[in-house]
């Protein structure tokens, strides 16, 4: 089994704990990694570094110097592309297309496009008269926030650890990542990566372990960590919130969604059946801007339903370069009996199943694995807990609706907040309806099509902040007024 350690100033380590634990293959549940389990002795040395590094080079380093690097780091990534693709497999089990063409591209241009945001994005400046005739000139600067704890998930793991740590950088901070115990692979391979390509020891550091009484919550209650930034699920959040209320540390959360699609009559069928396909299916479900809640206006429900459940039952099943496989399994076998829990559940409240709800037939060598049916139900009330509560498996209810009221109430009708995909040729009605659908982000006519450059993040309990963009930079940077008497 490979050994995966903590990285720290530069360094790959075992701490001293002693812990480790396994990683097992979500593919058939073989034993493929061990992670050493960092404590409080793990933490404070990467805090340690980490300020050591803020404090010392990379905090004196030019943002010139800095935008270079980063984008030496990107070009490192994409030299070890192969490498990068396999580790998120070996941890995922998701098909090879998934992270060749989303997940590893995403992540390498995480530090390009906030290397150039932070270049190119300027401070307000203002004149102002003073009682001598003489005036004053204002500006602001941004200094770094200080050593940024980062919390990643792992559902789509270096994307999303290189979405908060590439603008953590890009503005001159440092990072501790606490990667998700399930997915450990790449957040060591980047340490690699900004070693070969000279980023100062300390600015980036890696410990691996769990989240109470382990790294995770080391970290979001170390003093030394000045501002936290995560994306998980709402409990998880509101426990490091809590956390957080000591020091009075700043936080960025993107959290859980019960997202809503919604389909017009008039919509391009065969695209729309095909985004809803891909915004409830893809990485089997695990996404946090899945679609779980699908409404269909009544004139092409039917038709719509049949053609959906065609497409669930055409997926196949298998290893991520299996030929012809274009489906995974769920992350772990805990994963995959609290989905099947939901599956169950959806049964014993009424649901009508169209396809799915249990485990696949599979091949021998995969029959250990996390696997389960891409799952279809109707029939339901909005009450049902399917379709109350965050599931974050290979599945959605499909309900009809008659009106813009009706279902602007149905998609709001949430805890939730961060996002909707809306599929309607009315131009018009895509405007009014994105006004009225209240999440962070509105698809139209499309699913996770994001421009780094924009506002990301949810609403109500989906998430407190936004990154991307400009955004990003208001987080991850504090602003400085200098007030100069000409």
């Amino acid at each position: 089994m490979r050994q995966i350690d903590h990285f720290i100033a530069g360094q790959f380590t075992a701490g001293t704990t002693g812990k480790s634990f396994e990683k097992r293959s979500p593919l058939d549940n073989t034993a493929i990694a061990r992670i050493a389990e960092g404590g409080r002795a793990e933490v404070d040395a990467a805090v340690a570094a980490a300020r050591a590094a803020l404090d010392g080079e990379w905090g004196r380093m030019p943002t010139a110097a800095r935008v270079d690097l980063l984008y030496a780091v990107a070009d490192g990534i994409t030299r070890r592309f192969d490498d990068f693709v396999e580790a998120e497999m070996a941890d995922t089990g998701q098909p090879a297309h998934v992270m060749e063409h989303v997940f590893i591209p995403r992540g390498a241009a995480n530090f390009k496009v906030f290397a150039d945001v932070v270049k190119n994005v300027p401070t307000e400046a203002f004149r102002m008269d003073t009682t001598d005739g003489k005036g004053a000139l204002n500006y602001a600067i941004r200094a770094p926030k200080g050593v940024i704890g980062v919390i990643s998930p792992w559902n789509a793991p270096f994307l999303l650890m290189t979405w908060k740590v590439g603008p953590a950088l890009a503005c001159g901070n440092t990072v501790v990542v606490k990667p998700s115990e399930e997915t450990p692979n790449t957040a060591a391979l980047l340490g690699e990566v900004m070693n070969a390509v000279g980023i100062p020891e300390g600015v980036y550091n890696v410990v691996n372990g769990f989240g109470p009484e382990s790294a995770g919550e080391y970290i979001t209650r170390h003093p030394g960590i000045d501002a936290i930034t995560f994306t998980g699920e709402t409990r998880t959040g509101t426990a490091i919130m809590k956390a957080a209320a000591e020091g009075t540390r700043d936080v960025s959360f993107e959290m859980g969604g019960k997202n809503a699609g919604i389909v017009f009559a008039d919509c391009d069928f065969d695209a729309a059946v095909e985004g809803i396909f891909r915004s409830a299916f893809l990485n089997t479900g695990q996404v946090c801007l899945g679609t779980e809640r699908v409404y269909v206006e009544r004139p092409i429900f039917d038709r719509f339903v049949a053609a959906l459940k065609a497409k669930a039952e055409a997926v196949r099943f298998g290893r991520p370069r299996d030929s012809g496989a274009d489906y995974g399994p769920l992350i772990s076998r805990e994963h995959q009996q609290k989905v099947l829990s939901y599956y169950r559940r959806a049964v014993e409240e009424g649901a009508t199943v169209v396809t799915g709800g249990g485990i696949p037939e599979l091949a021998d060598d995969l029959v250990e694995g996390n696997w389960v049916q891409p799952t279809i139900w109707t029939g339901l009330s909005e009450t049902a807990t399917v379709v109350r509560e965050e599931i974050f498996g290979p599945c959605c209810h499909i309900r009809p609706f008659d009106g813009e009221d009706e279902v602007v109430a149905l998609a709001n009708d949430t805890d939730y907040g961060l996002a909707t995909t809306i599929w309607t040729t009315n131009l018009t009605r895509a405007h009014r309806m994105a006004e009225r659908v209240d999440v962070g982000i509105t698809w139209i006519n499309s699913w996770f099509l994001r421009d780094l450059r924009t506002a990301f993040g949810g609403s109500k309990q989906s998430g407190i902040g936004r990154e991307g963009g400009v955004h990003s930079l208001e987080f991850y940077t504090e602003l400085r007024n200098v007030c100069v008497k000409l």
